[in-house]
């Protein structure tokens, strides 16, 4: 298949790129490079601001038929879409807008999260809870996926949601990991404490209604979830229906629990301090992921923190200071 990857320089989307070229398929890389990194991408890559549609029309004119459209490119700050909401509705939603009138027809898979729940009061979460979310990252994600099943019900593409939890680790042999700036998310802050290379991690609320008082969370393997994207395509490209589905492993760790995985990984203390909650966080995020197993065949490989873990400590290892090594 030649398959269009807006967003492949990015963590994900380049785990995909990967993934797809390594299976005989032909990924085009589109990037603005907001946040990607040429590194993480060695195949060919058109620089394109997906926000220009006139743009992004020539773009895609000029990379020819395709089979399908797997669209990373976004913004993904919880805190940030509360300072710049605007920033987030333009670069969020309006990529996706432009892809659909560039692309009648073209499967869309979508790369969505967990936040279209907000604070849901459950255990683990399935697609059928309300979508409620709280910022304005996870509204402008549950308005695309409005927009791309609007276009489904009208006969114009069919589109897989795919609503990640914690996105975590790295290519098992270092080769390729995650670098964000700012590095905002817990495992690779807490691997670069162990190792030097950052600042103490903070943690937020210790009080919290969990078995040690600090936030549970579902952390899935960057491999697995390229291998859900292109499981989700296979399915759209063989007729069956289009829908939302949860991405997680379905085992929740806290954050003390991230913690001593960390340590156990790194052979060395993580430096931390404990502040008080975070207004927004929900106290416990876990999947329910049988839906995913059920229509796309998608169980992870990654399910143990420890493995998942000591990838992400063998990338640091070979790149502390990321894609800039």
């Amino acid at each position: 298949m030649r398959v269009l990857v807006p967003g492949g320089c990015g963590y994900i989307g380049s785990a995909t790129a990967r993934m797809l070229r390594a299976r005989g398929h032909d990924p085009i890389v589109f990037d603005n490079f907001s946040t990607g990194h040429a590194g993480a991408w060695d195949g060919p890559c058109v620089r394109v601001d997906l926000t220009d549609a006139a743009a992004l029309r020539a773009a895609v004119a000029q990379a020819g038929a395709l089979d399908g459209v797997i669209h990373f490119a976004a913004r993904a700050y919880v805190g940030e879409s509360v300072t710049q909401p605007l920033r987030y509705w333009r670069e969020n939603l309006t990529p996706v807008l432009h892809l659909c009138e560039a692309l009648p027809g073209v499967p869309f898979i979508f790369s969505s999260t967990c936040a279209v729940y907000g604070q849901p009061d459950a255990g683990r979460l399935h697609e059928d809870l309300p979508q409620a979310p709280v910022n304005p990252y996870g509204a402008t994600k549950l308005a695309a996926e409005r927009l791309l099943s609007d276009r489904a019900a009208a006969g114009q593409g069919g589109y897989a949601a795919l609503r990640y939890f914690n996105a975590a680790g790295a290519e098992p042999d270092g080769s390729h990991g995650e670098h964000h700036e700012p590095e905002e998310r817990l495992i690779p802050r807490a691997v670069m404490a162990a190792l030097q290379l950052g600042p103490p991690i903070q943690i937020y609320g210790r009080d919290w209604p969990t078995p040690d008082g600090t936030c549970v969370r579902d952390y899935v393997h960057v491999l697995d979830l390229a291998e859900a994207h292109l499981a989700a395509l296979e399915r759209l490209r063989g007729g069956s229906g289009s829908g939302a589905w949860n991405l997680g492993t379905g085992r929740g760790a806290s954050v003390l629990e991230v913690v001593a995985a960390v340590e156990r990984a790194a052979g060395a203390p993580v430096p931390r301090q404990f502040g008080p909650r975070r207004a927004g966080d929900p106290a416990s995020l876990v999947a329910d992921s049988a839906r995913a197993a059920r229509d796309l065949r998608w169980r992870p490989r990654f399910e143990d923190l420890d493995e998942i873990v000591q990838t992400a400590v063998a990338w640091f290892r070979k790149h502390p200071s990321g894609y800039a090594s």
